[in-house]
């Protein structure tokens, strides 16, 4: 009778003695991280942290904005000197996203148009290259530094087209 109830005893322990499993998500670690894409990102550009799960948004730390050399106003004084515009007579929104590492260097581009009631919207091709063009080849992204430790930091831009030919840079 005691052998039996011992072994009534041990069989939850048993049983709830498990080897440890790695639980697999198709979900990323946070929502909106971009994931490197061998297709469309340049294998050069190299992320802070290591195994590269993280970046911080734009606003986080001690920002007081865009952390761009000579802020917004520089990357419009930029775009006025190019001559960026559609063909055609359009009106929307373009947005670039992207990291800026902890050497200001910026990669992982990842675009949304929409029209004017934000609504999902393609504009032509020869204009969205222009703007993605533009946006690589900024660099005056300033380094995030967050307690001390130089971070990596999500950046977007949002261009506001107005009759075929950029108006407004957000934010």
């Amino acid at each position: 009778m005691k052998n039996i109830l011992l072994l009534i005893l041990l069989i939850p322990l048993f049983t709830n003695c498990q080897t440890e499993r790695k639980v697999v998500s198709k979900y990323p670690a946070h929502v909106g991280n971009v994931e490197f894409d061998e297709k469309i990102d340049d294998p050069n550009f190299k992320r802070c942290l290591p195994d590269g799960s993280y970046a911080y948004q734009y606003y986080n730390g001690d920002s007081s904005g865009i952390e761009y050399k000579g802020e917004k106003l520089e990357i419009i004084r930029t775009l006025e000197k190019e001559n960026i515009q559609s063909s055609r007579d359009i009106n929307g929104y373009i947005t670039f996203r992207f990291i800026v590492n902890c050497e200001g260097k910026s990669g992982l581009f990842r675009v949304q148009q929409m029209d004017e009631q934000y609504k999902e919207k393609y504009f032509e091709k020869k204009l969205l290259e222009q703007l993605l063009s533009f946006t690589k080849n900024l660099n005056g992204w300033i380094p995030k530094e967050i307690q001390g430790r130089k971070v990596d930091y999500y950046q977007y831009l949002t261009y506001k087209i107005e009759d075929g030919k950029v108006s407004e840079i957000l934010p």
